[in-house]
């Protein structure tokens, strides 16, 4: 079972969880005291944050911020926005022709967005468009439609960003991504950097690994990925706003170099390889201070390490002495490497999350807030074999 299918709950799974009936539980969700929302085939979903929430008497958890949206598009248009969101560094996309998939994937992974094609007036997108803007739970998404006209019917109060064509949905889903506030980087720096940058650097702070020492897990990676790629120099970068800091290294003695040198400045900002021949040869790397002077690196290659909501925390990457180009089968196995690390990291931030909450569960029950609230004159008891 997946990590999405782990957090998810059936209204059975949240009666045992809450130690009352099934019928109990289906009254607070259908009642709205347990935030839910429905899959194609009409069965209500919890999300397990807003049940340990509410037994800790806490309000229902706000979802973090996410950097993957959900696109439903024809299967004709699917190669194009694929294009489009490769290079987009502020999000990653889930694309999707088939309408219920579509919304088991935004239940389970609370997209910061919904893109919905309508160039061909579908009535099963429509509709599904129509049933996104009536889902509460996603008042945090941006909803956005492709269409030549207004959307009947799904005007959606304003909510909807209408765009003509793909390229100009995604430019606008990347404006509406940008931080809120100062951007944390320091200004004038020369590399270049997503809008939704302090967003990104928050989402590497809460996987904790930062300044930790060696794992294998990672340090396995990073073998693999110079064995594989017949590379002398193997790193997995974390990238903060001052530092490229390594979590596992393979062939170099540095623990860590300014950001104004890394390459992988460029690589966390697309979502396939990305690779560079000769880097004394490209005008954006030539006078990096590692290619200039010593130890005089010529080849890089590298790919996005992902966290849980889809942020680039950092990137695996192969560093030669020389120039050469990268085969298909070579980048192939570094996706593949990557994706290995980036579950790995995944799981760093899943253990975070449980520790958090089982430190919260042992607490004393009056410094939790007592019984948890579900409505006027309503409380729930979490003893085994509660009924009401």
């Amino acid at each position: 079972m997946g990590k999405a299918q782990k957090d998810i709950l059936t209204t059975a799974d949240t009666a045992r969880l809450l130690g009352v009936s099934v019928r109990t539980a289906q009254l607070l969700i259908e009642g709205g005291s347990i935030p839910s929302w429905k899959t194609p085939g009409g069965h209500r979903r919890v999300y397990r944050a807003d049940i340990e929430a509410l037994i800790e008497g806490r309000p229902p958890a706000t979802p973090l911020p996410s950097a993957t949206a959900v696109v439903l598009a024809s299967a004709d248009r699917l190669p194009c926005y694929e294009l489009l969101f490769a290079g987009m560094g502020e999000c990653t996309a889930e694309l999707f022709t088939d309408t219920h998939a579509a919304l088991l994937a935004i239940g389970a992974i609370r997209p910061c967005a919904v893109l919905v094609d309508l160039a061909d007036a579908d009535p099963l997108r429509l509709a599904f468009l129509q049933s996104v803007l009536a889902d509460p739970l996603l008042g945090h998404s941006r909803i956005l439609a492709v269409a030549d006209g207004p959307v009947a019917g799904a005007d959606g109060q304003g909510r909807v960003i209408r765009s003509g064509t793909p390229e100009q949905a995604v430019a606008a889903l990347r404006r509406s991504l940008a931080d809120a506030g100062p951007v944390t980087v320091p200004t004038g720096t020369a590399f270049p950097i997503a809008l939704n940058e302090g967003q990104r650097l928050a989402a590497l702070e809460r996987t904790g690994l930062l300044d930790t020492a060696p794992e294998e897990a990672f340090d396995r990676v990073t073998w693999l990925a110079a064995q594989a790629l017949g590379a002398p120099i193997s790193l997995l970068t974390l990238l903060t706003p001052t530092r490229q800091w390594f979590k596992s290294r393979f062939g170099l003695d540095l623990p860590e170099t300014p950001r104004s040198w890394a390459f992988c400045n460029y690589t966390i900002l697309q979502k396939a390889v990305f690779s560079v021949e000769d880097l004394a040869s490209d005008p954006r790397f030539a006078d990096n201070p590692a290619v200039a002077g010593e130890p005089g690196l010529r080849f890089y290659a590298g790919t996005p390490i992902l966290d849980n909501e889809g942020f680039a925390v950092g990137s695996l990457c192969v560093i030669d002495y020389r120039p050469r180009v990268l085969q298909e089968h070579e980048a192939q196995a570094l996706l593949a490497l990557a994706a290995l690390a980036s579950t790995e990291v995944r799981l760093r931030v899943t253990e975070r999350r449980l520790r958090d909450a089982l430190r919260r569960a042992e607490r004393p029950a009056g410094a939790r807030g007592g019984a948890a609230a579900t409505g006027p004159g309503m409380a729930v008891s979490h003893r085994a074999g509660h009924r009401p």
